[in-house]
């Protein structure tokens, strides 16, 4: 306010305002400057968070008696919504609860908010193209196309800049009750997820905003993409659209999969996402580690924001872009607050004081390398410390705010910061705002509001017990999703099924929704007790995966499918099972067996569904089956898509149950039920390992040189004895906080409406960590828990490291020349000849 208003920058070497058209043109950076006091506005809500609020009113009377949201100038669509419209917002937001608190801005009247109305409407011309993509920029004045607005011929936009619109947008027509601005944000929205390359569910960083098509094919977490993923998950927070958690879900999934090389986060091609498409890192995915903290998945936030961590120490900041092993790509730190945000929302999910370490060495950095006398200047380069005569305004409107929430105490505040929502900008969008329409007041339902979004904050810790206090109607553990009177009790308390596509469910809480703030408390606390459980439950027993390998003709050991371990019955690590495979009727397994002579002694196989996993284990051994083999009944599921699972039990004492269990996905099971089809008589191997191929006849080493898919074995015996010794092969698992709902369903029949009720529990989850089903996660977990009971519990899908065993199994299946169709060896050619096809296209 001394050296630079009312320009939208300050210059802290020279100790002036930048004012565009002055200063030499820095291309697409000044796209953020439009004559509109971009730093006043950028920093409102932050004085409010630092308890300035004398000087937030007068802030505030500065930008109504000044600001000109009418200039003839091009700005930024993206910068202008997320940083002018959002500070606007943000200031509105947090002007009208200290109106209520009746001690400032008594004088307020909403001038902020109509302010943000006639921005939001100069923004609109932008949309008008046949994707509802917008173009990247705007004249202020003059709109599009015309002579004038010497804007409007642009054919390409980020990722990012048509994806992250949706919280300002909706926040205003909410505010205002003008729906055109959200649904125009949402549009742009909705045509992204559409254009997601479908086979990796990856986007790319360049759009043709006409056409649709990806101009820039490589797919990361960060410049040109990171906030379109944030902001579909905040949607869903703010907005409690499921759509949008369905989508960001699909997003991080793919994003864990293939970008994902713990503890880096690298580029890859959406076409080939097996190729990484650069060696080195961009400093806006700093980010990353605080969504995943929002997502509920811990263990990978921490690793990768100490990987940053760990560049930081070695150059004083981030460099704008570094390499895998920490040396400078590019060499300019502007200042970017993306790694202190990481470090706020870490340390709230943990409470560790590590991260109160971390943040004093980025203050200690900022005051003794970029503090000069008119500021904080940007590090034109890490290396050698020089300065550049930059201050953007995200620097006082994120960086400040996200280092001072980090070291405040409540007593600090003078409003309670869970009640907001941060957009990418950090600008502070009430949680009301989910409730509001054009005819809903904030007074009819603040109090009814449960905080969603730092519901993951304190799910983590769990600070208070759940033995005090009133208890809710119906208990987690005593919860069936097949009974149709606890399915009522949820829909009292707001809490809904979300069915997912690959066949889990997903319990989700929207506190407007419950009949009463009561039945919304009490809500809450059930959802508490679903993480209390999985917490317990994740702690009692982690279960590696299991192999289930066809050791008869004419596989002989050489089909190896990814198996879920159960939590009962046999320990396939001490002993393994062998035998012949049988179909058992009924197919679900949960009644007794009509066909006890075929599963007699023998390998029993059932259809995933309607009752509990120990029920159908003591149907079959009842019947006389040795083992059993559930088999997952969602169409095209598979262990190369599907993070593995573990089968719990089912509350009760399962010691009665003694053979062993394994789980299939659909596509591992139908190999089975193939074979069978096709060779009638199928023997499987059950085991904690995938055994050497070369052991399995006659329990006696034959080398593997002389077993290839042409040798004649007919002669040879297929039995070998149980005790046979394996080698490992590893499994792809997600090992992070994911937390298993297991045992917490009593017996009972699930209706296959609802969802299968064999209730699953992710392998090797992180048992330090507590987010409740997977990482759906503290957005999940509290707001949304994944059902064990329910059966499934949906893990982050990381990818571990593959290796083959010395049989060539691949982590799957690997299949004979044999037996493979050879429809099916077409359609994989064809597969990669198109994805080859594509990468020449992209230039490779």
């Amino acid at each position: 306010m001394e050296h630079a208003y009312p320009a939208d920058e300050l210059m802290p070497l020279t100790c002036r305002g930048r004012v565009r058209g002055r200063e030499p043109s820095r291309g697409d950076v000044d796209d953020a400057l439009g004559k509109f006091s971009l730093t006043l506005i950028d920093t409102l809500d932050t004085l409010v968070v630092l308890n300035k609020t004398k000087e937030f009113e007068d802030a505030v009377k500065n930008v109504i008696k000044d600001v000109n949201l009418d200039n003839d100038i091009v700005v930024s669509v993206f910068e202008t919504n997320i940083r002018v419209l959002g500070g606007l917002l943000g200031g509105h937001s947090v002007a009208i609860m200290l109106k209520e608190k009746g001690e400032y801005m008594q004088w307020y009247s909403g001038e902020l908010l109509h302010m943000a109305k006639q921005l939001g409407y100069k923004l609109l011309p932008a949309f008008n193209t046949t994707s509802g993509l917008p173009y990247p920029r705007v004249n202020l004045k003059f709109g599009l196309r015309s002579p004038e607005a010497r804007t409007g011929t642009e054919t390409d936009t980020c990722t990012a800049c048509a994806g992250t619109l949706i919280l300002e947008f909706a926040a205003l027509s909410r505010f205002t009750g003008t729906s055109i601005f959200e649904e125009y944000a949402r549009k742009a929205l909705d045509f992204l997820w559409e254009k997601r390359q479908r086979n990796s569910n990856l986007v790319g960083v360049t759009i043709n905003i006409h056409t649709g098509d990806w101009v820039r094919k490589d797919s990361g977490v960060g410049a040109g993409i990171d906030s379109y993923y944030e902001y579909l998950l905040k949607a869903y927070v703010l907005l409690g659209d499921d759509r949008f958690l369905e989508r960001f879900n699909t997003h991080y999934d793919a994003i864990m999969r293939y970008i994902s090389q713990p503890p880096l986060l690298l580029d890859v091609h959406i076409h080939k996402p097996m190729l990484n498409a650069r060696t080195w890192m961009d400093s806006l995915l700093a980010f990353f580690p605080g969504l995943q903290v929002l997502k509920g998945d811990i263990r990978p936030a921490i690793e990768t924001h100490e990987m940053l961590y760990q560049v930081i120490k070695k150059h004083n900041f981030l460099p704008e872009a570094f390499t895998t092993d920490f040396r400078v790509h590019w060499a300019q730190h502007p200042l970017r607050p993306e790694f202190a945000e990481s470090t706020y929302f870490l340390y709230k999910a943990t409470g560790d004081p590590y991260y109160l370490e971390v943040g004093k060495t980025l203050i200690e950095n900022l005051n003794k390398y970029a503090r000069v006398p008119c500021g904080f200047a940007a590090m034109k380069d890490v290396r050698t410390g020089s300065h550049e005569d930059r201050m953007d305004s995200f620097f006082l409107a994120e960086m400040f705010k996200y280092l001072y929430l980090l070291f405040a105490d409540k007593e600090d505040m003078v409003f309670d910061i869970e009640d907001y929502i941060f957009t990418t900008e950090a600008h502070l969008l009430p949680l009301w705002l989910s409730t509001t329409n054009q005819t809903m007041s904030k007074k009819n339902t603040v109090s009814d509001l449960f905080k969603l979004y730092f519901a993951h904050l304190s799910c983590v810790k769990l600070e208070e017990s759940f033995g005090s206090g009133p208890k809710p109607p119906l208990r987690a553990r005593d919860f069936m999703a097949s009974n149709p009177e606890h399915l009522e009790i949820l829909k009292k308390m707001g809490v809904s099924l979300i069915h997912l596509k690959d066949g889990r469910v997903q319990l989700v809480q929207h506190a407007i929704q419950a009949a009463s703030s009561l039945d919304a408390e009490d809500g809450l606390r059930f959802m508490q007790e679903m993480i209390e459980l999985s917490s317990q439950q994740q702690k009692e027993q982690q279960l590696p995966p299991r192999a289930v390998q066809i050791v008869s003709h004419p596989f002989f050991g050489r089909v190896v499918l990814t198996a879920g371990p159960a939590q009962f019955g046999m320990d396939l690590s001490k002993h393994n099972t062998r035998g012949f495979v049988a179909t058992s009727k009924p197919y679900n397994g949960c009644s007794e067996i009509t066909n006890p002579e075929a599963v007699k002694e023998k390998i029993a196989l059932m259809q995933r569904g309607q009752c509990m996993f120990a029920e159908k284990a003591r149907n079959i051994q009842k019947a006389g089956a040795i083992g059993g083999i559930v088999i997952d009944d969602n169409e095209g599921s598979s262990s190369d898509t599907a993070p593995l699972f573990q089968m719990a039990g089912d509350g009760k004492n399962t010691d009665d149950i003694k053979i062993p269990m394994l789980f299939l996905f659909n596509k591992e099971g139908n190999i089975i039920l193939d074979a069978i089809r096709e060779y009638e008589s199928v023997e499987v191997l059950l085991s904690d390992k995938a055994k050497d191929r070369a052991t399995i006849f006659k329990g006696k080493m034959i080398p593997n040189y002389i077993i290839d898919s042409n040798l004649e074995m007919e002669n040879m015996d297929q039995k070998s004895s149980e005790n046979d010794s394996h080698k490992q092969r590893p499994e792809e698992t997600s090992a992070s906080q994911d937390l298993s709902l297991a045992s917490q369903e009593p017996e009972g029949e699930e209706s296959s409406d609802v969802t299968h009720l064999d209730s699953l529990s992710p392998v090797d989850a992180d048992s330090d960590s507590i987010s409740i089903s997977n990482q759906e996660s503290c957005i999940t977990e509290i707001h949304e828990a994944n059902v064990q009971e329910t059966e499934s519990t949906e893990l982050d899908n990381q990818p571990q490291e593959q290796s083959q065993t010395e049989t060539d199994s691949s982590s799957n299946v690997n299949w004979d020349n044999k037996v493979q169709p050879m429809e099916s060896i077409l359609a994989d050619w064809n597969e990669d000849i198109e994805a080859f096809e594509m990468m020449e296209k992209d230039e490779l």
